[in-house]
């Protein structure tokens, strides 16, 4: 059986869009820490395209099943809003949370980035790479590493994913949901289909252009700190959804 339009619908369908668009336009953490990531860890676009991805579908299916449960169960919307405020709460902290970490890790790695000097024995000539190890006692004692070491695989992309499963869409349940389903089921679908794409589409286009304009600016000096200034990026973020921005 097919979808029928009514005018409610096609308003709800247009709503759905339109506030999918706005909402995310509104909210830089839904695309400032994929853009400062992207540069600081180096990800291709192919790669910050699909974290971007998966990370904006895990922000939405959160409130989607919520959502999805609360129109089955019949709870009301003041019962669902206040579970979507908890969570909006938690991932902001998350979001600070792993954004101060990052920052100080950031700032360690500065002090741990090895560079390199050349030593010359007869007529070869030997580069060696090394940090200086913190604790040393002389500035002079280094601590040499000539072996290749395989970096760990990066948990980034997994703590993203999880900060934004648990950061709700907060329009998405009372004003499209709700209305939706006192059409049809089909009509639910369809809208909240429609709220998600235009959610992640807005992500992806944001996140993607912006980061390919950050690629072309030389940053200079603070090219060294680019971590660190990530982590802040996002601690900000985190903290303006606390401030309800």
């Amino acid at each position: 059986m097919g979808i029928e339009f009514t005018d409610a619908l096609i308003a709800l369908v247009s709503l759905a869009a339109l506030t999918g668009l706005v909402h995310t336009l509104a909210g830089p953490d839904h695309y400032l820490p994929f853009i400062v990531m992207s540069r600081a860890r180096k990800w291709s676009a192919g790669r910050t395209a699909w974290i971007t991805f998966l990370c904006g579908l895990g922000h939405v299916a959160g409130s989607v099943i919520l959502g999805g449960l609360g129109v089955a169960a019949g709870l009301a919307i003041a019962n669902i809003e206040s579970v979507e405020s908890m969570r909006g709460d938690v991932a902001a902290w998350l979001m600070i949370a792993f954004g101060a970490v990052y920052m100080a890790w950031g700032f360690w790695k500065i002090r741990r980035r090895p560079h390199a000097h050349a030593h010359q024995h007869d007529d070869e000539v030997h580069i060696h790479t090394h940090d200086h190890a913190p604790g040393s006692r002389h500035t002079i004692e280094h601590s040499h590493d000539h072996e290749t070491r395989t970096p760990a695989r990066s948990i980034t992309p997994w703590v993203l994913f999880t900060i934004f499963a648990f950061g709700p869409c907060e329009v998405l349940i009372p004003l499209l949901m709700y209305p939706a389903a006192q059409e049809s089921v089909q009509g639910l679908i369809l809208v909240t289909a429609v709220f998600a794409a235009t959610t992640i589409g807005t992500m992806l286009v944001m996140v993607m252009s912006l980061s390919f304009g950050l690629r072309a600016v030389k940053l200079g000096w603070l090219e060294r700190h680019t971590h660190a200034v990530a982590g802040f990026t996002i601690a900000c973020c985190g903290a303006l959804i606390l401030l309800g921005l």
